[in-house]
C-alpha cells in the first residue's frame, strides 16, 4: 500500500475507536504508533524480520513527540489561564459579576438571563476553560433564575451556552492550541478573540430577550433596582476589568515599541494579580487548595489530549495525507467560500462526536493546509486572495471560525460536555433536559457564525493593529 493508503486506513480506524468510546488521546496516540509501525514495515516491503526494527523506529519516533512538542513557552499559558478563573472563583469575583448584570439588565425580558450571558463573558475574560465557567455559574446563576419562575431548562440551557464563550474570548486555551497547531502568533489570536466573543453574547442576548417576549414564561424580568444600587455594584465587578487590562498592557506595550513580556509571562501575571485579589476576599488554605487541584486536573486532561493527537500527526506526516487532502480540495471545482463553508459544516457534524480539543487537533494538521491553499498560500496579498484577506489573516480569521465551531461540541449531544458538567452540579437536572434548553443557542451560533464570515472586519480589526 502507498503512504496516503495506509494515512485513509489509519485515520477510519481512529475515527472508529474513537466513536465507539475510547478517550481521544488513547485513540490518537495508538492509531499514531500503528500507523507508524505500518509505514515503517511497507518501506521494508513488509519483511517478517523487519517488524522488529520498524516497531523500535517506531518507538521511537513517537516517543520524542511528548517532550519535544509539549515543551512550548506557548503552551505554558493553559494553566495560567485555568488557574486564573478558579482563582476568580475563590475570589468572589463571579458572584459579584452576575449581581452587577443582574442589577443593569435584570429589567430586560429574559433579563436574569442576558444577566447571566453577560456575567459568563466577563469570567470568560479571566478565565480560558468553559468547563469551568458552566460549573461556576450553574451554580451561582440557576438558582436565582429558578427562583422567580424560570423554566428550568430553559436556565440551564444558558448557563451551558454562556460557558461555551470562553473559547472565544481570551484568554482562551482553545486559542492557544489552535495557534501551536498551525504556528501561528498566540498574542494576535488572543486579540482576535475579543470582538467575536461579544458579538456572540450579544446574539445569544438578543435571543433570549426575542424568546422572553414569545414566551413570557421563559423568563420573566427582574425590576426595582435603583440607579444607585446599579453603580454601586460596579465597582466590585471592576478587579475582572483590572486583570484583563493587566495582562494586555503587559503583552502589548500601549506606548508602543516591543512588548514588555510574552503572552505567557502576561498570563502569569494575571493569576498573580488574582491570587492576591483573592486573598484580600478572603481565600484560604483549602480553597486555594481546591483552585491548585482543580487547575492541575483540567491541565492533566489538556496536555494527555495533546500528547496522544501529536503522535497521530506525526504519522500523518509521513503518510502525506495533509498535502493529499489540500491538493483535492484545491482541485474541487467550488468557489472557496463555498468550500469553506462546506468543512465548517463537517466540523459541526464531527463536533456531535467529539470533545473540541481533540477535534481540533485531530482535523487541524489536515484541514488547515487545504484552507490556506483555498485563499491562495501562506504568503498570499490581500489583493490576490480568494477571500480578500493576506495568509496570515486567513490563518487569524479561520482560526475564530473554527473555534466559534468548536464552541458547539461543548453544547452539542451526545457528547457535549458543558451540558454534562451543568447537569452534575445540579441534582434536580437530568442530561436531557439540558440539551433540550440549549437548543435554541444552536441558532444563535449559526448567525454568529454568518456575520463572522461576511464580515472578516469583525475578526481582523484588533489584530491588525497588534
Amino acid at each position: 500500500m502507498e503512504p496516503i493508503d495506509i494515512g485513509l486506513a489509519v485515520t477510519a480506524v481512529l475515527f472508529v475507536t474513537v466513536l465507539l468510546g475510547m478517550r481521544v488521546a488513547f485513540a490518537a496516540a495508538l492509531a499514531g504508533l500503528l500507523g507508524l509501525i505500518w509505514i515503517f514495515w511497507s518501506k521494508k516491503g513488509y519483511d517478517p524480520e523487519a517488524f522488529g526494527w520498524a516497531l523500535t523506529v517506531a518507538v521511537k519516533t513517537a516517543g520524542q513527540v511528548p517532550h519535544s512538542k509539549v515543551a512550548s513557552q506557548a503552551l505554558s499559558l493553559i494553566p495560567t489561564f485555568i488557574l486564573i478563573g478558579y482563582l476568580a472563583y475563590y475570589a468572589g469575583l463571579t458572584r459579584a459579576l452576575f449581581d452587577a448584570a443582574k442589577k443593569w439588565f435584570g429589567w430586560l425580558p429574559g433579563g436574569l438571563a442576558v444577566s447571566t450571558v453577560f456575567a459568563t463573558a466577563g469570567f470568560a475574560a479571566v478565565s480560558g476553560a468553559s468547563v469551568a465557567t458552566s460549573a461556576v455559574f450553574a451554580r451561582i446563576a440557576i438558582p436565582e433564575m429558578l427562583k422567580i419562575g424560570y423554566d428550568k431548562r430553559f436556565a440551564a440551557g444558558v448557563v451551558a451556552a454562556g460557558g461555551t464563550l470562553a473559547s472565544l474570548i481570551p484568554p482562551s486555551a482553545i486559542l492557544v492550541i489552535y495557534a501551536i497547531i498551525v504556528e501561528q502568533d498566540v498574542g494576535k489570536l488572543l486579540l482576535a478573540g475579543f470582538v467575536p466573543g461579544m458579538v456572540s453574547a450579544c446574539i445569544y442576548a438578543l435571543l433570549i430577550v426575542a424568546m422572553a417576549l414569545a414566551l413570557p414564561r421563559f423568563g420573566p424580568a427582574v425590576r426595582g433596582f435603583t440607579w444607585g444600587q446599579r453603580f454601586r455594584a460596579l465597582p466590585k465587578a471592576l478587579p475582572i476589568l483590572f486583570v484583563v487590562w493587566t495582562i494586555v498592557f503587559f503583552v502589548y506595550n500601549p506606548f508602543g515599541g516591543d512588548a514588555w513580556g510574552t503572552p505567557t509571562e502576561g498570563g502569569a501575571i494575571g493569576a498573580f494579580v488574582i491570587f492576591l485579589m483573592a486573598i484580600w476576599h478572603g481565600m484560604r488554605w483549602p480553597q486555594f487548595k481546591d483552585a491548585l487541584l482543580e487547575t492541575a486536573k483540567l491541565s492533566a486532561m489538556i496536555f494527555t489530549i495533546i500528547w496522544g493527537v501529536l503522535i497521530y500527526v506525526r504519522f500523518l506526516g509521513f503518510a502525506d495525507l495533509p498535502g493529499a487532502f489540500s491538493d483535492w480540495i484545491t482541485g474541487l471545482n467550488h468557489p472557496p467560500m463555498l468550500t469553506l463553508v462546506m468543512i465548517l459544516l463537517a466540523y459541526a457534524v464531527l463536533g456531535m462526536f467529539m470533545d473540541a480539543i481533540g477535534m481540533l487537533l485531530l482535523t487541524l494538521p489536515v484541514v488547515y493546509p487545504a484552507v490556506m491553499a483555498l485563499n491562495g498560500g501562506e504568503y498570499v496579498s490581500a489583493a490576490d486572495s480568494a477571500f480578500g484577506m493576506s495568509g496570515p489573516m486567513c490563518a487569524i480569521w479561520f482560526g475564530i471560525l473554527v473555534v466559534k465551531m468548536a464552541e458547539l461540541c461543548l453544547i452539542t449531544p451526545p457528547i457535549g460536555l458543558n451540558c454534562f458538567v451543568v447537569a452534575g452540579v445540579r441534582d434536580d437536572l437530568t442530561v436531557q433536559d439540558v440539551f433540550r434548553g440549549v437548543a435554541p443557542f444552536f441558532v444563535a451560533d449559526a448567525i454568529t457564525i454568518a456575520v463572522l464570515i461576511a464580515v472578516p472586519g469583525i475578526v481582523l480589526w484588533l489584530p491588525s493593529f497588534a
